[in-house]
């Protein structure tokens, strides 16, 4: 199902594209919205806001864009939200390609954590608690209560949208995206969306909370906090303070509360009745529907892999993997394995993972085999080799692996994306059709740009140049270039081998897409595929 532009959208985005850089001191006049939070912006129009900022970091390729890490952090988001006080709100999370420690929330329930933060965590206890935090900003209201204190120098959604942004460029390694901000692509250069201490003490609670109720250690959001001023105090004087005690300012009191709290819980848990897990039992949050779920299972309480094997520690170094340098990785990872502690079954998945990327598959297969050899059935593990043997050149034997793990986890979204783009690449006109018909599926209220232009190039090889098309278009829209996806939908229109259907669906994307292509034209907008906002 391609993805549809709800009207809401287009105020969204035009809005959002309004940049006034950071400090600026235009006098722009806003309407009085009241103090009501649904007054200020509806639950949709939100949602609307934080989806738009999301396709505009992937047009500036800030997003890890990768299916295995987005169902990890999202099905350990949804644990936690299930176990928050709205279980039933819409929240999205994910990577963000960028080394800064640090984590945000935006509108509609999206949370981003810097690839920074992921990796330097230590258990996914302290993972969840960054988390945990966030959800309770969202939860609590505090973006609507920091936005209604913020009616200045800005439009209410550029301050939100963009603002959040910018905190999540950070120190973008290559091309800085602040260079884009100045070249005007719409984002305010504002580091943060600054809360008050009360919002953050309040966020604090809340998230420990959280914690507690979905099985996590509640003292993990205290003890990496402490971590983290430990970090701040060992370089005092220094500028390198990491971006998550500037967004999030830690105190000695506040990390005192967090630990009082947690111990607190600890102890309220010990006092239940045997076989007692729900710190809450209300109806609502034991059998009430889960909306945006993707995997139910993954709310159940945490339970150690069948393996052994730690999940979070194999995302973690994937993460560290694919937000950064392989080839320099390949040399971390090299040189740390004389280092006491260091040689884990994780640390190897992350040096195969590194040497892959850096064209070594080869080595890639010889750090992997042990591995395997001692979990068998670790499906991660077994896509890293199959993935591995695909780029030593072994195409059979990376098509053999990828099938039987397609057999074993249908519609598994990295096994299927995995496994059609290597049908696709070299094979011929079945195979493509086979990759076609993996990939379809997934298509169902995705909002990734990979499936679609996966999907697209499996099509135009099987001979569907029309589904291949509307693919395509789908991709460049999802990756913020709206007037990109308009054209190449134009162009389509004119095929002369379109049925009724075909061009009915064409149609109706157009349709979609006019209104805030107009819109954008009008206000000459600068986008990415629209850099000089022209008005033509």
């Amino acid at each position: 199902m391609a993805p549809r532009l709800a009207p809401r959208l287009l105020t969204a985005l035009v809005t959002a594209c309004l940049a006034v850089g950071a400090g600026a001191q235009e006098d722009i006049r806003l309407p009085d919205l009241g103090s009501s939070a649904d007054a200020l912006i509806s639950p949709q129009d939100a949602q609307d806001y934080g989806a738009a900022m999301l396709r505009e970091m992937r047009s500036l390729d800030m997003v890890v864009e990768d299916p295995l890490l987005d169902d990890y952090l999202n099905d350990l988001g949804y644990r936690l939200v299930a176990s928050s006080d709205r279980p039933k709100d819409h929240f999205t999370f994910f990577a963000v390609k960028d080394e800064e420690i640090n984590a945000f929330a935006a509108p509609g329930g999206y949370i981003a954590v810097n690839a920074g933060l992921i990796a330097i965590t230590r258990s996914e206890s302290e993972l969840a608690g960054v988390i945990a935090h966030e959800i309770g900003h969202i939860t609590q209201n505090h973006l609507q209560r920091a936005f209604e204190d913020s009616k200045k120098d800005a439009p209410l959604m550029a301050l939100v949208l963009l603002g959040a942004v910018a905190a999540g460029a950070g120190s973008h390694s290559g091309d800085s995206p602040m260079a884009v901000l100045a070249a005007g692509q719409g984002l305010i250069a504002q580091r943060s969306i600054n809360f008050t201490r009360k919002d953050e003490i309040e966020a604090d609670r809340v998230g420990i909370q959280t914690l507690a109720n979905a099985g996590f250690d509640p003292r993990a959001m205290a003890s990496f906090f402490e971590r983290m001023q430990d970090t701040l105090r060992a370089g005092a004087g220094g500028t390198d303070v990491p971006a998550l005690l500037q967004t999030h300012p830690v105190t000695l009191a506040r990390i005192s509360d967090a630990k009082s709290r947690a111990g607190a819980l600890l102890a309220a848990q010990k006092q239940r009745p045997s076989g007692t897990t729900l710190v809450r039992g209300d109806w609502e949050k034991t059998t009430a529907p889960i909306a945006y779920v993707k995997d139910p299972t993954a709310l159940l309480a945490a339970a150690p892999a069948k393996d052994g094997l730690d999940t979070y520690a194999l995302m973690r170094e994937r993460t560290r993997v694919l937000a950064g340098d392989a080839s320099k990785l390949v040399h971390y990872y090299d040189a740390s394995f004389g280092t006491a502690g260091f040689d884990s079954p994780a640390n190897r998945y992350g040096y195969a993972l590194a040497l892959t990327r850096s064209g070594a598959g080869a080595q890639a297969i010889a750090q992997l085999k042990p591995l395997l050899a001692a979990h068998p059935d670790n499906l991660i593990l077994d896509l890293a080799m199959a993935d591995a043997q695909w780029q030593d050149g072994q195409r059979a034997a990376a098509l053999a692996r990828y099938a039987r793990l397609n057999a074993r986890s249908p519609r598994n979204r990295a096994v299927a994306l995995a496994y059609a783009k290597a049908l696709t690449a070299g094979g011929d006109t079945a195979q493509a059709t086979l990759a076609a018909s993996l990939l379809r599926p997934l298509l169902d209220n995705a909002d990734e740009p990979d499936i679609y232009r996966s999907y697209a190039r499996a099509s135009d090889k099987a001979g569907d140049g029309v589904r291949a098309g509307e693919a395509y278009s789908d991709a460049s829209y999802l990756s913020g270039r709206p007037f990109d996806a308009m054209e190449q939908l134009k162009r389509l229109l004119k095929r002369d081998d379109l049925d009724y259907y075909a061009r009915a669906r064409i149609q109706a994307r157009i349709a979609d897409l006019t209104p805030l292509v107009l819109e954008l034209r009008k206000r000459k907008v600068q986008t990415v595929d629209n850099p000089d906002g022209r008005s033509q």
